[in-house]
């Protein structure tokens, strides 16, 4: 676990933030990430997070128009995090049931920090690093796959530049003081798309995490790409995105961990204002309007 000593609470006096990342970016996903952002930009011209897998499958394939939208999206005002380096968990199977569960069943192996050594993860966050860096992009924060991190990833983490990561429950600024100040619980609002009863299950379960973090400083929203092949689905998340945005401060995440911190924003202006620029496809304009949504 990380230091929560002094254990400061972090976010009372903030006004409330919404953070919506995009997960699983890479070339095999790139045309379902882009189906996703055009559904959110349809609704509002917000910041976003991309969570971005370097080596995803350990796939060799590179995107010329991905890593081109990158910059787009950076550009405008987006943020690129580190997602693990392959997003699979090749480790051999160990501890307890809870921990087999998840590794085996509901991550379905794609939980890649859950079970490295420090050494491991330390090995495979500099390959992200470094990639990101031929790139020419520096990011401030690290998502694990699925959201799963072992002792050895944490202890990694401890040692790395990042100023934040992210668990499926708590928002954890790393950097300086604030890596000692008690992590943010904030449950992020996720859809399980694999299954029927998971598309029908999880809008309702995400709308009673909006309900129930009404009165937190952050909503955490994380969509993934196969999210963007139910229209059900994308429906769904323009509806909760229109409730949330007319409370809410968009923001990235590098932006939450700032204010989190205590240091001075780097966004001005009112809520969810930012420059418009191109869509992160080159090949699209950018939508601003809700009534040219592509599923409604």
């Amino acid at each position: 676990m990380l230091p929560t000593e002094p254990a400061a609470e972090l976010g009372a006096a903030l006004p409330g933030m919404l953070c919506v990342s995009i997960h699983d970016v890479a070339p095999a996903t790139w045309p379902d990430c882009l189906r996703l952002v055009q559904a959110i930009r349809a609704v509002a011209d917000i910041p976003l997070t991309w969570l971005v897998v370097p080596h995803y499958h350990f796939r060799p394939e590179r995107s010329a128009a991905m890593e081109a939208g990158l910059d787009v999206a950076l550009a405008r005002g987006d943020e690129l995090a580190l997602h693990g380096y392959s997003h699979l968990d090749t480790e051999a199977n160990g501890g307890g049931l809870r921990a087999r569960f998840l590794r085996n069943v509901y991550t379905r192996r794609e939980g890649e920090f859950a079970a490295l050594s420090h050494d491991e993860a330390r090995r495979r966050i500099e390959l992200g690093l470094a990639w990101f860096a031929e790139r020419g992009w520096t990011p401030d924060g690290f998502v694990p796959p699925a959201w799963l991190l072992g002792e050895g990833a944490w202890q990694a983490l401890r040692e790395s530049p990042f100023a934040y990561t992210t668990t499926f429950s708590h928002f954890h600024c790393l950097r300086g003081a604030a890596g000692h100040v008690k992590p943010l619980k904030s449950p992020s609002m996720v859809y399980a798309a694999r299954n029927r009863g998971g598309r029908w299950l999880s809008p309702r379960v995400a709308d009673f995490t909006a309900a129930m973090l009404a009165d937190s400083p952050l909503v955490r929203f994380s969509l993934h790409p196969p999210d963007a092949r139910y229209p059900e689905l994308v429906r769904h998340t323009q509806r909760v995105l229109e409730r949330l945005l007319a409370r809410r401060s968009a923001v990235t995440k590098a932006e939450c961990a700032r204010r989190l911190a205590g240091e001075a924003p780097l966004t001005s202006g009112g809520p969810n204002s930012r420059p418009r620029t191109s869509n992160p496809d080159p090949s699209r304009g950018t939508v601003h309007s809700a009534a040219g949504r592509p599923w409604c």
